[in-house]
């Protein structure tokens, strides 16, 4: 008779699987590398399966890892629903919410206008300029530059946001950069493909570009929800026409009417309307 997997050894194999390697899912399982290393070895060994291939690329789905790795994905949702049952019993409820840079800022600065502790739902604010997965549940709320396709997620468009130049004075003529492992958004990419001979100084942050422009380093694009009340700043430019770009508020199907879940979908995107 076979010995069942143990379920530790699956929500294990999920988290790799899911983050591709042992450094990040150790970090979300709060166990050590060498644990998780031990583990999967000897749960392939009980399985009698390859699920890993180790290489330069961090752990590599096999084709019998991916089909496990579909069956433990559910397994994953339904230990998160069962977290948000016994939280949502003790008081609100966390709510994942990734944006880019300046909408989390804004987001978090503004968060007085949209929210109070009294709420059903504890707002968790998640910066990253490139998408979670929502799929995965690695986030319950994104706001998004772009409609997404996924037919799981359920999406509003909810305005547009413009972008223009600033800097501390009309007389900074060098541009601020981004440095070799700057994520990549459109702004930067105008800036790289408009000014990339002017630029004097680089960052890997929009912070830290936007401290260097208040210094009178150098030109930053900014969106002009956030470059509009920086204290230090000018605008020296119209809007940027094709910088412009949608806003969407999306979520997955399955949980978009989760009580706290919609009452923080609902708070934001009336906010976020409002700003637009």
């Amino acid at each position: 008779m076979k010995t069942r997997p143990d379920w530790n050894d699956l929500a294990y194999f999920s988290a790799v699987a899911r983050t591709g390697g042992l450094s990040r899912a150790s970090n979300d399982l709060g166990v050590s590398q060498a644990t998780l290393s031990r583990r999967m070895k000897v749960f392939e060994a009980t399985l009698g399966r390859r699920l890993f291939l180790h290489g330069a690329d961090g752990y590599a789905l096999t084709a019998d890892g991916r089909a496990l790795a579909e069956r433990t994905r559910s397994m994953e949702d339904t230990a998160r629903q069962i977290v948000k049952w016994r939280d949502e019993a003790d008081g609100p409820v966390c709510v994942r919410i990734s944006a880019g840079a300046w909408t989390a800022l804004d987001l978090a600065e503004r968060l007085a206008e949209y929210w109070s502790p009294t709420e059903s739902w504890l707002p968790e604010f998640m910066y990253c300029d490139l998408d979670l997965d929502i799929a995965r549940r690695e986030v319950d709320i994104g706001i998004r530059n772009r409609r997404p396709e996924q037919p799981w997620v359920a999406r509003q468009q909810i305005g547009f946001v413009d972008y223009a130049v600033y800097a501390a004075h009309e007389g900074v003529e060098g541009w601020i950069g981004p440095s070799w492992d700057t994520a990549v958004t459109p702004s930067i990419r105008w800036v790289q493909e408009c000014h990339g001979n002017q630029i004097v100084t680089k960052a890997n942050s929009p912070h830290l570009a936007s401290a260097l422009a208040r210094a009178g380093i150098g030109r930053v694009v900014l969106p002009m929800f956030i470059g509009e009340r920086v204290v230090g700043l000018k605008r020296l430019s119209d809007p940027i026409e094709e910088l412009r770009s949608e806003q969407w508020l999306v979520s997955h199907h399955d949980t978009r009417n989760e009580r706290p879940i919609r009452a923080a979908l609902n708070a934001i995107g009336e906010y976020l309307t409002k700003r637009s």
